[in-house]
């Protein structure tokens, strides 16, 4: 991080005194940036000459001396109130009294660090998040000794940085690891617990969400110690069981293996500090099933809406007949042109072929009575989230379709062998979740439940693939993967909100620029829908009984007046209705 920061500061014209406990330690500071100022010049967007300008810049030393000049001083050592409060101690007697002092602590008290100083009023916190030169977000920890003098100068110096300066008040884990740290620890536990594998719940997360990368990956490339450090901090100053570190990050951090700098963590790298993941005792290497699957040719459909069209439209894609029914003929036809709408704005932007999108329509049959399945190979409800309203259906489908059709729900959030045990068949059923829209995200959790069949879970997995999905095996618990992990995010972040600790705009900032979200918290809940999000944090705090996991207050008074996001035009923001 030292290394990071100190790249961003020369290459923005800045003169810097890098100090590090040794010369053989700065020596290698130094050849880091010569490596990634080269690298520069290589992609064409660093000038030879520049990069001589930039690398002239930077001195580096072995003695906190060496800072007497300097106007502002950046530390970044180890996470140790003790280390940290040695060198702030050291600097005040030998910088000038103007000079402002800063922590890049993720998880420490600034509050703490500036009240031990001698002059508490020019220290606070500049928060940059790794790596420094790619990441915009610069989050600005203010104490209530801060001086605004020193405030104001962090800041502007964020903003010719290029980076996005917000300011935050002084609690562990500020905004942006304040809510990703929680996050993280529950894939965590997860992965602890067995529910998936490492390499489920990283492209869950990943393909579901948008995210750049898995929540296991990112820990790695923290480090497990780190991440213990933070969690420690936070579960200190919350008592919130969802930050109280999973005993499996002490078990890793303390055998040495804390992520990419030791070359193991949750994955096996190529070498310490590369980030190279290599096969492993605990990669995969066999597929789960050791049964075939159910021959699959044509495919029923339930539902008229828009996850039940995107569903049709995946599966015709992929060449099987489908069976879209709905309630009524009228709904039918009209779902049928959606999905006719969908594959001509896929003709326009040059993703599909006129020929393809006529063979993909002419594959699709819409129907208004669910005999209309009684000879399809896999039936797939796509209807209202209401468990009574799926068990009728499901109990309709025993009866309708053929013996050995597999029959999937794609719940995203009730229990799946509730719909099972509405047949007289539950080793047929199986939970589908898609994600919307269907046709473009790749991600499907495949939800097997305590009674499902060997080949009908394999059968599952073999359509997929066939479709061009990524499947995610996980059990039959709220929220699955995906939803497991990421409400829990949204949920604290609306209890962040409540507690006035930042505004809407600044922590979804914070949450894009420094967590490489594609929507911050409060952007996703109003497209999402706060009533849905309501039920889906019941459902999770219903099923494990964790105080940490009850609904914000916030949400449930917003859903209470009927401010439910962009569907009514106001939720945590106003939107504009069409």
């Amino acid at each position: 991080m030292g290394t990071g920061i100190a790249d961003v500061l020369v290459r923005a014209g800045h003169e810097v005194i890098g100090i590090d406990i040794s010369d053989a330690a700065a020596a290698r500071a130094v050849a880091s940036i010569e490596a990634a100022t080269s690298r520069a010049v290589e992609r064409g967007r660093l000038g030879a000459g520049e990069r001589r300008t930039v690398l002239a810049r930077l001195r580096t030393f072995s003695d906190l001396r060496a800072a007497a000049d300097a106007e502002l001083v950046i530390e970044v050592v180890p996470e140790s109130y003790e280390t940290k409060q040695r060198v702030f101690r050291e600097l005040d007697g030998i910088v000038s009294p103007a000079a402002v002092l800063a922590t890049g602590t993720n998880a420490l008290s600034v509050t703490r660090l500036a009240a031990d100083s001698a002059h508490p009023e020019r220290l606070l916190g500049l928060h940059f998040f790794n790596p420094a030169p790619a990441m915009r977000l610069v989050e600005v920890v203010s104490s209530v000794l801060t001086s605004p003098r020193a405030v104001a100068a962090v800041t502007a110096l964020a903003r010719q940085l290029g980076k996005e300066p917000v300011a935050v008040g002084d609690r562990p884990g500020f905004v942006a690891d304040g809510l990703l740290f929680g996050y993280l620890n529950q894939a965590a536990a997860m992965y602890e617990a067995g529910y998936a594998t490492r390499e489920d719940i990283d492209a869950a997360m990943r393909l579901g969400c948008g995210l750049p990368m898995g929540p296991l990956t990112l820990l790695d490339l923290i480090g497990l110690d780190t991440a213990r450090t933070v969690l420690e901090a936070m579960y200190a100053a919350t008592h919130d069981r969802l930050h109280a570190p999973a005993p499996v990050l002490r078990q890793l951090s303390e055998a040495g293996l804390t992520g990419r700098k030791s070359g193991r963590g949750f994955y096996t790298y190529a070498a310490p500090g590369n980030g190279t993941a290599v096969p492993d005792a605990r990669t995969p290497t066999a597929a789960p099933d050791t049964v075939p699957g159910r021959p699959v040719a044509s495919v029923g459909v339930v539902g008229s809406g828009t996850m039940a069209g995107g569903i049709a439209e995946v599966f015709a894609r992929a060449g099987y007949e489908v069976v879209l029914v709905a309630r009524t003929p009228e709904k039918a036809v009209a779902a049928t042109a959606r999905i006719g709408s969908s594959l001509n704005r896929s003709v326009a932007k040059g993703r599909l072929t006129a020929g393809a999108r006529d063979g993909t329509l002419s594959r699709i049959v819409p129907a208004d009575s669910l005999d209309a399945l009684a000879e399809a190979d896999l039936a797939i409800e796509a209807v209202a989230e209401d468990l009574e309203v799926k068990r009728a259906l499901f109990a309709r489908l025993d009866k309708v379709c053929r013996p050995g059709a597999v029959l999937a729900t794609t719940t995203s959030s009730l229990p799946v062998v509730a719909c099972a045990r509405a047949t007289s068949r539950p080793a047929d059923v199986i939970g589908m979740h898609f994600f919307n829209p269907a046709p473009a995200m790749n991600l499907v959790e495949v939800v097997r439940t305590v009674l499902t069949a060997d080949d009908v879970h394999a059968t599952a997995r073999e359509v997929c693939a066939t479709v061009r999905k990524h499947p995610v095996d996980c059990g039959d618990r709220a929220g699955f993967i995906v939803n497991a992990l990421l409400f829990p995010y949204l949920n604290n972040a609306v209890k962040m909100l409540e507690q006035h600790y930042a505004t809407p705009d600044d922590i979804d900032t914070a949450m894009k620029l420094g967590g490489g979200y594609p929507m911050g918290p409060f952007e996703l809940l109003d497209v999402v829908g706060l009533d849905v999000s309501l039920a889906i944090e019941r459902g999770l705090h219903r099923e494990f009984r964790d105080p940490g996991l009850a609904p914000a207050s916030l949400l449930e008074r917003l859903v209470a007046a009927g401010c439910l996001g962009r569907k009514t035009g106001r939720g945590f923001r106003e939107h504009t209705r069409r």
